[in-house]
C-alpha cells in the first residue's frame, strides 16, 4: 500500500504541478509582452478561471470518487463517466455565452479599466468560449486516476502544460497574435491532456464505462456532494483573489494589484501541491473504505498528513530564501515599488500555506470517506467565509500587511473548526455504537 500511495501521490502531485505551471508561463510571457498592465489584467481574470475549474472539479473529481467508492461496493457505475461530462459541458454554457456577447462587460465588473479591458477583451473571450474543454478536463484526468491509471492522468497534464508553455511564446511573438495568442494556447492545453487520457480508455486495463443515461440531477448532486471539497479548493484561490484586489486596488492602486498578481501565481503552484497530494491519496482512500477497511483508511490519512507537514516545511524554506529572485521572475520591467510589495506579500501570504496544506488533505479525506458534511463546512470556511472576514476586518486593521497576512487567519479557524467538527461526529458515534451494544 505505501508503495501504491508513493506513486499515486507523486503523479498526481506531478499532474497537478503541470496545470499549474502554464497558468505561469501566461503570466511570464505576457509580464514581458505588456508589464504591471497585463499582470494586473491576469490577476483580474483570475477569478474567472478559479470558477471555471471549480465547477469541473466538483463534477469531474465528485463523480470520480463516487465512483471509486461504488465500484469497490459492487455497484453498477457504467454511466458515471458519460454523467460527469455531460453535466460539465451543460454547466459551461452561460460562460460560452458570456466569452462570446459580453467579455468586455464581464472585465468591468471585475474592476478593469477602459485600458485593461481594451488589452484583456479577447483574451477572455477565448478563455471563456473554451470552457467546456477546461471543465470535461478534470473529469478526463479524475477518471483515470480512480481507475488505477495515475501515470497517463499526470503525462496527460505534463503534456497539455508542455504545449502550453511552447506555444504561448509561439503564438505571442513569432506569430504576433500577442495577448489573444496566450490565449488561444491556454484554452487547447486541456484538449492536448484529454487526448492522451483517452490511450487509458481505450486500453485492455480500462475499467470505465461509457453507457449514456439520461442526466440525472439526483445523480450530479450525489457525485457533487463529494466534490465540493475540490470545488472550493479551486473556486477559493478565485474568491480571495476578487476580495484581494478590491481591496488592495484602494490600497496601493494598480501596482498592488500586480504585485498581488506575483504572489497568487505563485500561490497557484503551492495549492496545486497540496491538492495534488489530496487527489493523489483520494481514491486509495475511496478503495479502502468502500471494502471496509478501517485501519488502512487511517494508515493513508497518516501518510498524507507526513507527507504535507513535509512540504509545508520546505516551501517556506524556498520563500524565505529566495524571495527577490521569484518576484524578479515576473518583474520584467523592473519596478521597484512592484518589488517592495510583492516582498513582503509573498513572505507574509505564505506563511498561511503552514496551515491550508494540512486542511487541504482533511477535507479531501472527509469527503473520500462519503462524510460530506465536515467537507463541506470545512471547505466553505477556509476558502470562502473565513478568508473574507479576515481579509476585510485586518486590512482594517493593518492596512496592506492585513491582507497578505489574512490567509495564516482564515486557515487556522477553518483548522481548528474542522477538529472540532470531527471530534463531536467521533462523539457520536461512539454514543451511537455503546447504545447498539447495549440493546
Amino acid at each position: 500500500m505505501l508503495k501504491r500511495f508513493t506513486k499515486y501521490v507523486t503523479q498526481s502531485v506531478a499532474g497537478m504541478i503541470g496545470i499549474s505551471v502554464y497558468v505561469l508561463a501566461d503570466t511570464f510571457f505576457i509580464s514581458v509582452y505588456s508589464g504591471a498592465d497585463g499582470l494586473a489584467i491576469l490577476n483580474l481574470i483570475l477569478p474567472v478561471y478559479g470558477l471555471i475549474y471549480a465547477i469541473g472539479a466538483m463534477i469531474g473529481i465528485g463523480s470520480a470518487t463516487r465512483y471509486a467508492i461504488s465500484r469497490a461496493k459492487g455497484e453498477n457505475t457504467d454511466h458515471y463517466f458519460v454523467q460527469s461530462v455531460t453535466w460539465s459541458i451543460l454547466a459551461a454554457v452561460p460562460f460560452m455565452l458570456i466569452g462570446i456577447f459580453i467579455p468586455d462587460k464581464a472585465l468591468a465588473l471585475l474592476g478593469a479599466d477602459a485600458g485593461l479591458i481594451g488589452l484583456g477583451r479577447n483574451y477572455m473571450r477565448i478563455i471563456l468560449i473554451a470552457t467546456p474543454f477546461f471543465m470535461s478536463n478534470y473529469t478526463c484526468t479524475a477518471f483515470a486516476r480512480n481507475d488505477g491509471a495515475p501515470s497517463i492522468a499526470m503525462i496527460g497534464s505534463i503534456s497539455g502544460s508542455i504545449f502550453n508553455i511552447v506555444f504561448d511564446y509561439i503564438f505571442m511573438f513569432p506569430v504576433g497574435l500577442g495577448f489573444s495568442g496566450a490565449g488561444l494556447a491556454t484554452a487547447i492545453c486541456p484538449i492536448v491532456t484529454m487526448s492522451v487520457c483517452t490511450i487509458h480508455y481505450r486500453s485492455n486495463r480500462n475499467h470505465v464505462e461509457f453507457h449514456w443515461k439520461k442526466p440525472s440531477f439526483r445523480h450530479l448532486i450525489s457525485c457533487c456532494q463529494l466534490g465540493v471539497s475540490a470545488f472550493v479548493g479551486e473556486l477559493s484561490s478565485g474568491v480571495i483573489a476578487i476580495v484581494f484586489n478590491f481591496l488592495i486596488l484602494g490600497i496601493a492602486g494598480n501596482v498592488g494589484v500586480a504585485a498581488y498578481g506575483v504572489v497568487a501565481n505563485l500561490s497557484i503552484v503551492a495549492f496545486a501541491i497540496f491538492n495534488g497530494l489530496a487527489q493523489g491519496a483520494q481514491p486509495l482512500i475511496s478503495e479502502s473504505y468502500g471494502k471496509g477497511q478501517p485501519t488502512q483508511v487511517k494508515k493513508l490519512l497518516k501518510w498524507s498528513l507526513l507527507v504535507c507537514l513535509a512540504v509545508e516545511a520546505l516551501i517556506q524554506l524556498i520563500i524565505w530564501t529566495a524571495t527577490d529572485p521569484l518576484i524578479s521572475i515576473f518583474n520584467s520591467e523592473n519596478n521597484v515599488q512592484l518589488l517592495n510589495y510583492a516582498h513582503t506579500g509573498l513572505r507574509l501570504y505564505f506563511l498561511g500555506f503552514i496551515v491550508a496544506g494540512i486542511n487541504i488533505v482533511l477535507v479531501a479525506y472527509f469527503s473520500a470517506v462519503d462524510e460530506p458534511k465536515i467537507a463541506i463546512v470545512g471547505s466553505f470556511l477556509r476558502g470562502i467565509v473565513a478568508i473574507v472576514i479576515c481579509a476585510v476586518i485586518l486590512a482594517k486593521l493593518f492596512g496592506l500587511n492585513g491582507i497578505w497576512i489574512s490567509l495564516l487567519a482564515a486557515e487556522t479557524v477553518t483548522f481548528l473548526t474542522i477538529l472540532f467538527l470531527s471530534y463531536k461526529d467521533r462523539r457520536k458515534r461512539i454514543k451511537r455504537y455503546c447504545s447498539l451494544r447495549s440493546q
